[in-house]
């Protein structure tokens, strides 16, 4: 029988890794995850059921996409030549790391920021180069662009907006990154249905430009559905890395039906954008929290005492949120998922009693 020491085969890079710590509970109100509140309109469930139907599931899924990406063109008015479809736009995140970066070689990003970026690139052998944000947590371009160009940087990923911040960057300074970084800017804008505000106008003028987007904030978490846009030569070369069928033929026919049937889904975003409105100004009431503006289905909010405190107590009280006071510039930080009506009234009546 063999015995051997199986951790000393694994990679130095791998074993210094934390994974992504993704809480959860069994009952109880979860609003930690920044996942749609409602399920699909029933409507929409009874079309893709009806397409399920039909479904040969002894069949390999269509390798590319060619449904969900017309849904998805017709809607966006791009190509179907510039979409690559990913399992979450995670998988497209490790795909550009794979196609723009050897081992050694230096990705950089905003800080704090989502985390998948860091632990991505760390576990690919590539050099991080972070800049902080700023107290209004917003960046200035001319201040890190001669980093960039010192450290050689391939990549810089922009989440727009930023999660866990909640904020849209600076036009203005993006716009500056884009114009004189010589080198890949990926906006990811997993939230954009939250805030309405893209750069996707620019893609024509600009070809170090790509955009991420996601169906998970909307209402498809469950099926893992990414996409992202790029310059079609780009979008040849993350297929050339992409897994093959890494899309479900499940996940392909949901994600289609409700982006062609999208008034279904506009509903539920404006009643999130609702209480997202009423939240923040719920969050003024409270003398002892202070909560940041959001152009996302979350909210970022500061407890003056002890937010570890704040957090343990609202999950024995049945109410789990994110809690981030780890980062040295998120103490005392918790990020709340914006929820149901009477889920984030739940979520407000408890909240104040666990600062008392």
């Amino acid at each position: 029988m063999s015995q051997i020491n199986l951790l000393d085969l694994v990679s130095n890079k791998v074993k210094n890794l934390k994974a992504y710590q993704v809480e959860t509970v069994e009952e109880g109100i979860k609003l930690h995850a920044n996942e749609n509140p409602y399920p699909p309109a029933p409507e929409l469930k009874k079309i893709i059921q009806t397409r399920l139907e039909k479904l040969e599931l002894n069949r390999y899924p269509d390798p590319d996409c060619k449904i969900l990406k017309e849904a998805i063109s017709s809607r966006i008015q791009i190509s179907p030549k510039q979409i690559v479809i990913g399992n979450g736009s995670d998988e497209l995140i490790q795909c550009l790391m794979q196609v723009f970066c050897d081992e050694g070689d230096t990705i950089a990003f905003p800080e704090p920021t989502f985390g998948m970026y860091a632990i991505m690139g760390k576990g690919m052998g590539l050099n991080i180069q972070t800049f902080p944000l700023n107290s209004k947590w917003n960046f200035e371009t001319k201040s890190i662009l001669e980093k960039l160009i010192a450290s050689h940087t391939r990549i810089v990923f922009i989440s727009y907006p930023n999660n866990p911040t909640g904020n849209c960057f600076s036009q203005n300074e993006i716009q500056e990154l884009i114009e004189n970084f010589e080198g890949i800017v990926v906006l990811d804008e997993a939230y954009y249905d939250f805030s309405g505000q893209t750069f996707l106008s620019q893609m024509e003028k600009h070809n170090n430009l790509v955009i991420l987007r996601s169906l998970s904030k909307i209402g498809l978490a469950g099926l893992r559905v990414g996409y992202g846009i790029f310059p079609s030569i780009l979008a040849n070369e993350i297929n050339k890395v992409r897994l093959p069928y890494n899309s479900n033929s499940i996940s392909q026919i949901a994600a289609a039906e409700l982006l062609k049937n999208f008034s279904m889904v506009q509903k539920q975003i404006d009643s999130i954008k609702d209480e997202r409105i009423r939240l923040l100004e719920e969050f003024t009431k409270i003398k002892s929290i202070n909560a940041f503006p959001s152009d996302a289905n979350f909210i970022l909010f500061q407890t003056c005492d002890n937010g570890e405190k704040v957090f343990k107590s609202l999950l024995e009280n049945d109410i789990l949120v994110r809690n981030l006071g780890t980062h040295p510039m998120l103490k005392n930080c918790l990020r709340v998922t914006i929820g149901t009506q009477e889920e984030n009234d739940q979520f407000l009546d408890r909240l104040k009693h666990a600062i008392k």
